[in-house]
């Protein structure tokens, strides 16, 4: 909801200005490093974001990303990992693993723990106690990668209960890190399903930044339906940028199920204020925002409009991307080698809902969504997407049942047949192998009202 500064807040912006735009706080000089609301590099030459998100703890095998994602200009790469509270955990091993192939392919990686996500309103979600567990746990394979990783405590902590904590335990997730000898720049998010509608971040961003003993830390903002505006855009970024303090829009998208982010207002604010963005996702979405992929089946050469939008469009990562300085003289040898062993919420109200999760499909399973593309009197056009899950699959069966006595007249890349309301479209032969996260689709022709009922999915 849009809120007015309170006058405690005016105050605390106008102080942290004076504290903030003079001089540089004392840091690490062996990494990345903050100063007046600036992110530079080991070489002591500002950084811009210009990146996106990869879900590698749910898609391990595709390892190929990073060079794509790096082929079609990205400096940064967002990498989703997991503490084991809520997904299987990624060990050590492979989380050097991540490092080696962002370092492989010159890109700069942000490495977050997701467990955390809608933490107080989801029940399943972990604490940034345990994220810093995590990280602590896998210390020894951080440190010394302080010129090319930025650690990013946990994916939007906070839902929309319980978010008046995120101050103390931000602070307390950071002072814990610090005292563990992990030097890099951290990354924190907003609460309120990343997108800060209550402004509990901004208005205690230099709080957090304060406890930092190293003054290197960087907030991050998710923005989806919150931010359907360019006014309410520029407001919120604006305000860290006049407070000196470092923020980064960590995730956005171009649609959303709880509303239209501008996109284009979004990526145009970023390029002229020099402020780093990584969109979400580059592939492997479920829960119903499969629309979110950048690429389908994780393939570069198939990009959707949302990909061909932030690569290749206006402000687009392809015009504006510029690679850390700290890969220059470097030669590029991209690995794909396998790993050893992969938001948001609330509408401008008060008690914003989560919209359906970026978790992916089930291993081994697949999932399917149905789509009206077209109707006119008396029929309309249906297209199915099938996704298989994190492990490959053979072949695939979809089920849906009609409400209202519609029936399917036609149908293509797919067998389909019918018994009373109930539908099922089986693969054909061409279509029904898919390696893990990869999808096809088919179609068909209804008759009666146009109608997009749930479908059901099964693998073998």
């Amino acid at each position: 909801m849009k809120k007015m500064l309170s006058a405690a807040g005016v105050a605390l912006l106008t102080a942290l200005t004076a504290v903030f735009a003079f001089g540089q706080p004392a840091q690490a000089a062996t990494g990345f490093s903050v100063s007046n609301g600036r992110l530079y590099d080991a070489n002591g030459t500002e950084f811009v974001m210009r990146g996106v998100n990869h879900a590698h703890t749910w898609y391990p095998q595709q390892t190929s990303s990073f060079a794509n994602i790096k082929a079609l200009g990205a400096n940064t790469v967002r990498v989703v990992l997991a503490s084991g509270d809520r997904w299987t955990k990624n060990s050590a091993a492979d989380v050097a693993n991540v490092i080696s192939l962002c370092k492989a392919n010159r890109l700069i990686c942000v490495l977050e723990v997701h467990d955390t996500t809608g933490y107080g309103e989801d029940g399943v979600a972990t604490t940034l106690a345990k994220a810093t567990d995590y990280w602590l746990s896998i210390a020894d394979v951080l440190k010394g990668q302080e010129k090319y990783v930025i650690v990013n405590i946990g994916n939007e902590p906070f839902g929309n209960q319980g978010y008046s904590a995120w101050t103390t335990d931000t602070s307390n997730a950071i002072k814990r890190l610090r005292a563990g000898g992990l030097t890099h720049t951290i990354m924190v998010d907003a609460p309120n399903w990343g997108q800060d509608w209550s402004f509990t971040m901004r208005d205690n961003a230099g709080t957090v930044f304060n406890a930092d003993p190293q003054r290197n830390t960087v907030f991050s903002i998710h923005m989806y339906g919150v931010f359907d505006t360019a006014a309410e855009i520029s407001d919120y970024l604006g305000r860290f940028r006049t407070a000196g303090l470092p923020i980064v829009v960590g995730e956005f998208g171009f649609n959303h199920s709880d509303g239209n982010p501008d996109e284009d207002a979004i990526m145009s604010y970023a390029q002229t204020n020099r402020i780093g963005y990584l969109g979400w996702s580059w592939s492997g979405n479920g829960g119903g925002v499969e629309y979110l992929d950048m690429t389908t089946g994780f393939n570069p050469a198939q990009l959707t409009s949302w990909g061909q939008r932030i690569f290749n469009g206006a402000n687009g990562i392809a015009a504006t991307s510029r690679e850390a300085s700290v890969y220059a003289g470097s030669s590029p040898s991209p690995t794909t080698s396998p790993s050893p062993t992969t938001s948001p919420s609330p509408t401008s109200s008060p008690t914003p809902t989560p919209p359906p999760t970026t978790t992916p499909p089930p291993a081994g399973g697949c999932t399917a969504t149905l789509t009206v593309v077209n109707s006119w009197q008396g029929g309309f056009q249906g297209d199915v997407k099938v996704t298989a899950g994190s492990a490959a699959i053979s072949g695939w069966t979809a089920t849906w049942t009609f409400a209202n006595g519609q029936t399917v007249s036609q149908a293509w890349n797919a067998t389909v047949s019918g018994s009373g309301s109930a539908w099922t479209a089986r693969n054909v032969d061409y279509n029904g192998r898919l390696g893990a996260g990869a999808s096809t689709t088919f179609g068909f022709i209804g008759n009666g009202s146009a109608a997009t009922p749930a479908v059901t999915c099964s693998a073998s």
